[in-house]
């Protein structure tokens, strides 16, 4: 079958579709949520350091609960796990929608909720992450994978639109659409249909907690390939102090951020439909390393710009750059790790992409409210290509891996 044939048959395969669907959905709420959220908290505090916050209390959860939330999706049904999920979110995003509305609400407030959302999120990623190769057919991993980064995108591109004209209009709008979407999305997750079941996991020793992180441990591809990307990210998050950008430097308002929230989504779709249609078929980890590093050198570009539309190309190449490490990332970890543990490795890989996002919004917000958001940005991105480079030498055996088999 062409490649071209291969991905249009993963576009008509039924349960591919409605796991999209259900994941699209979420990451619609989320990406609507990263820009109410955040212009909400700066227009209340004008503090560089709560921003951070937003961050840091998302993360904490999934530290706290990585091992039980890996135990859990290897243990039960991971549809319904991934649907419980989603409903705490919406039943959180109706909460700060009242509170909004109401006039009620409080910094500490959509602290809480946020945290709400860390619990949730440290539960529903490491099951959708497991569920996608037992739902597409086999041999089409990486191609579904960035078929799934794709149609992820697109919301990643229109939800922070949707949610910076929401707030326009009304500070409650992008809360009640959040509530719709994770709502919504909980309604196709039981739709899906799994073609091979997880091997049941017989054991539930306390030590069975933490065989993931062995299993990672032992294998320094994996291991190599989420630390990267914790480092890499956790000092390239330059995106956290996108509402002081929008407001403070490039002078727009929530349209703007929406704006700068959706570009690197552009980028990474752009990446993605080139991805699905041509894979990576050699030097795939050389191929990982370059692309952290123009990650890093276009975070630098968009640290120093003044200009909207140079802030935002910078944004699209990182998102394009960050989408060849994710699809790279996501398809050798999956690969390489059994079906019946998918859910602990994955709660481990996902605890190393919140560290890198999550704590890295906080360092950014920390390291703004310090040094200013300028220098705070071009710190991280000559950080993001200094681990790049470090990285290289530390794990040779993932830089001459060829290919995803």
């Amino acid at each position: 079958m062409s490649t071209l044939a291969a991905s249009d048959s993963l576009l008509r395969h039924r349960p591919l579709m409605l796991y999209l669907g259900a994941r699209t959905f979420s990451r619609f709420a989320s990406q609507i949520a990263a820009v109410a959220v955040g212009w909400q908290v700066y227009d209340m505090t004008s503090s560089a350091f709560a921003l951070g916050m937003i961050g840091l209390v998302q993360f904490i959860p999934t530290a706290v609960l990585v091992f039980v939330a890996g135990h859990a999706v290897d243990h039960f049904d991971r549809k319904r796990v991934v649907q419980l999920c989603q409903i705490a979110e919406g039943l959180t995003a109706l909460f700060l929608a009242v509170g909004t509305f109401g006039g009620w609400l409080t910094v500490t407030q959509i602290f809480v909720a946020m945290t709400v959302v860390g619990i949730a999120t440290s539960f529903e990623s490491p099951a959708v992450a497991a569920l996608l190769p037992s739902v597409v057919p086999e041999g089409t991993l990486q191609r579904a994978t960035a078929t799934s980064t794709g149609v992820a995108q697109l919301a990643m591109i229109t939800g922070p639109a949707i949610g910076g004209f929401a707030y326009a209009v009304s500070p409650t709008l992008p809360y009640a659409i959040m509530a719709a979407f994770w709502l919504a999305g909980s309604l196709l997750i039981p739709l899906v249909q799994v073609a091979r079941a997880a091997p049941k996991v017989e054991t539930s020793e306390v030590d069975d907690l933490y065989s993931g992180l062995r299993f990672v441990r032992s294998n320094p591809a994996i291991l190599g390939t989420i630390s990267l990307d914790l480092f890499a990210v956790l000092l390239g998050g330059a995106t956290a102090l996108l509402p002081i950008y929008a407001r403070d430097i490039l002078h727009t308002g929530p349209w703007g951020l929406g704006v700068l929230r959706a570009a690197p989504a552009i980028g990474a779709l752009a990446m993605t439909v080139l991805l699905a249609r041509h894979a990576i078929t050699s030097r795939v980890g050389l191929r990982m390393f370059q692309a952290v590093i123009v990650f890093g050198i276009a975070t630098i570009v968009f640290a120093l710009s003044w200009w909207l539309w140079l802030s935002v190309a910078a944004l699209v190449i990182m998102g394009a750059a960050d989408t060849v490490s994710v699809v790279i990332r996501f398809s050798l970890v999956q690969l390489a790790t059994p079906d019946n543990m998918r859910g602990r490795v994955g709660a481990v890989n996902f605890l190393f992409i919140n560290a890198s996002n999550q704590l890295g919004q906080f360092e950014s917000g920390v390291t703004a409210a310090l040094f200013g958001a300028m220098p705070a940005a071009v710190l991280g991105g000559v950080g993001t290509v200094a681990v790049a480079l470090l990285w290289m030498k530390l794990f040779p055996s993932l830089r001459k891996i060829e290919r995803l088999e």
